[in-house]
């Protein structure tokens, strides 16, 4: 039950006691009061009776006795004919003191219950009338055209750039904005306008809306906050209705920030629909596109918004004048994710173990978000064990944890499953050492994870890379085949177990003809369609862009080079058989062994090939 039903009720059972008890004390008077006739005559033979008030009823011979007796106690005696009563008290010695008869009270006979029962209906009107209003879900009709942007104001904002780690060039080119909004005169002087729009484009967790309430808390302006889905509702005609309201409120408050989070909701390409293009969020769209840069004039607002699909939005936005500056918020490198696990390990007490370098050297392609989740899971795993500090090996935990998943240890496996897994994971890992571009090894493991699989091998990525080589996709490759090959080896049959490898290896492998140009006999061009997969309308009414026969040259050229990639890999772990079934071995021993368990496992540095033996032939 709600705090308003609670309430209501509250009230409704106040308000019937009330009336309860005034009809209560309104029938004092006419109860019996257990005073008798009798009584009352012997009362005055024996003279306790010093003296008598004699109330007689209007329209009537009825009327009531006030009896006072010689201790002070008073009592009522209701009788049926005054008269009577009046003399036979006279004919005992006692005057008796005659009261008029009580006139008819017009006010309470006619209005006060009038009065009573307008008093319940305002009440009731008002208790419902504030229910409403206290139930945002529930609201008036009339609201569905307002604005569900938050607010807030200047002084309320604390996060300022300064609390922002890992993203020093995106900040930097954000102080241009924070300057204009405090000193707009200096660029004015100069004939320069603020961009009106920006777009903050990344990866989930790269710290975009972090950046848009830091940029507001710098600059100490208001700062309207919405998501994209907040325009759009079934009713036509709400989204452009609360756009049109949320910018008349941000001119109130200019200069201000609206940042729209999520923008791809309500902006994406228009005409790429199944029923035709006039729907509610294309008419939603159309007046966002007016009110940034229309025939009005929106002085001192500036518009942030963020996204991780900019390739789907629609092209009117993006063009200057609406969206004049877009900044991509790229994942942070070794330096900044130093930065952000400092910030997120303030109030978390590190053991003296703990280095925050090694583990920004060994998080590459790791976001702010990812950073701040594997210190929060560290930070977890220590309270479990009942410490009050982190250790590095609760981060080492929660590394696997937020890579891998939980492991299951609790599982049942059987000794043949196990055994095909241990060599299954010997054969990823003995690639990952051998081959340059791909390793080291960080952890193996034959016991099952939260993601479904049997066992894991996690590498231990050392440096971050902006590009891929095509030596390294095919060595990527290769360490995906090398589970399938172990067990082929070993076991001299297959197991679905390699099932996500060879579709990861598939994916690359035509990556690299379709959209890398990294096929000789297709050639540098782009075949890949992926981009326009999202657009329903679109894909039903879309040819390829190639024909039959390059398609099955396509394909004949993935499986040329999963071929090739499949016997090189074969080789290695041919000639590393040795080394295969020492670390099957020691991982049916152990189940998880790590970095210098597996390097021990090597008797002689494997010779390493270079990258271009590795080019398809």
């Amino acid at each position: 039950m709600s705090r308003n039903n609670k309430s209501f009720y509250l009230y409704f059972i106040i308000i019937i006691g009330l009336l309860l008890f005034t009809v209560w004390i309104g029938t004092l008077r006419v109860q019996n009061t257990g005073y008798t006739r009798g009584e009352f005559e012997k009362q005055l033979e024996n003279n306790e009776v010093t003296a008598v008030s004699i109330r007689p009823q209007k329209d009537t011979a009825a009327g009531s006795l006030e009896v006072t007796l010689k201790n002070g106690e008073e009592r009522v005696l209701y009788v049926t004919d005054v008269t009577e009563i009046e003399a036979f008290v006279r004919s005992h010695g006692l005057d008796p003191r005659v009261e008029d008869v009580p006139e008819e009270s017009w006010f309470l006979n006619s209005v006060f219950p009038i009065l009573i029962v307008v008093v319940v209906c305002v009440f009731f009107f008002v208790i419902m009338n504030a229910q409403n209003a206290g139930n945002s879900s529930n609201g008036k009709m009339m609201n569905f055209g307002r604005s569900r942007a938050k607010l807030t104001l200047g002084g309320e904002n604390t996060i300022k750039l300064d609390g922002v780690a890992g993203l020093k060039e995106e900040k930097e080119e954000l102080q241009e904005i924070v300057e204009f909004l405090k000193e707009p005169g200096k660029f004015t002087k100069v004939g320069a306008r603020i961009p009106k729009g920006i777009l903050l484009e990344g990866a989930p967790g790269t710290g975009k809306t972090l950046l848009a309430k830091a940029i507001a808390g710098e600059a100490n302006v208001p700062f309207f906050s919405i998501s994209g889905s907040d325009f759009v509702e079934m009713f036509v005609g709400v989204g452009a209705s609360r756009v049109r309201d949320m910018f008349a409120e941000a001119k109130k408050h200019s200069p201000c920030i609206i940042f729209i989070d999520e923008i791809d909701a309500v902006a994406r390409r228009r005409g790429t629909g199944m029923g035709g293009g006039h729907d509610e969020r294309e008419q939603t769209l159309n007046q966002l596109l007016v009110e940034m840069d229309g025939f009005g004039v929106n002085e001192g607002i500036i518009v942030m918004a963020a996204t991780n699909r900019v390739d789907i939005l629609d092209p009117a936005i993006l063009r200057p004048g609406r969206f004049d500056r877009k900044i991509a918020v790229a994942r942070p490198d070794v330096r900044g994710r130093e930065e952000i696990l400092k910030v997120h390990a303030q109030n978390k007490p590190l053991g003296d173990d703990v280095d925050l370098a090694q583990i920004a050297q060994t998080t590459a392609g790791f976001t702010g978000a990812d950073l701040e989740n594997l210190l929060n899971e560290a930070a977890i795993n220590a309270a479990m064990d009942g410490r009050v500090f982190l250790k590095q090996d609760d981060i080492r935990k929660a590394f696997v944890k937020v890579g891998i998943g939980t492991e299951k240890k609790s599982r049942i496996i059987s000794e043949k499953e196990k055994k095909i897994t241990a060599y299954h994971e010997a054969g990823h890992a003995i690639l990952f050492h051998v081959l340059p571009d791909v390793g080291p090894v960080y952890t193996v493991s034959i016991i099952p994870t939260g993601v479904g699989a049997a066992g894991y091998t996690m590498p231990l990525p050392e440096k971050d890379e902006m590009f891929l080589t095509k030596g390294k996709i095919l060595q990527d490759i290769m360490v995906s085949l090398g589970g399938r090959i172990a067990e082929e080896i070993i076991f001299d049959d297959i197991t679905t177990g390699a099932q996500s490898d060879i579709m990861k290896a598939t994916k690359a492998a035509r990556r690299m003809v379709t959209r890398y140009g990294m096929s000789e006999n297709i050639g540098i061009i782009n075949y890949d369609d992926d981009e326009d997969e999202v657009f329903i309308g679109r894909d039903l009414a879309h040819a390829k862009n190639h024909s039959e026969e390059v398609s099955g040259q396509i394909d004949r050229e993935v499986k040329a080079i999963i071929d090739d990639c499949y016997r090189k890999a074969k080789d290695i772990i041919l000639e590393q058989e040795k080394v295969l079934h020492k670390c099957a071995q020691l991982l049916l021993e152990k189940e998880k062994i790590g970095r210098d368990e597996f390097e021990a496992l090597f008797d002689k540095v494997y010779p390493q090939p270079e990258d271009p033996s590795f080019a398809m032939q």
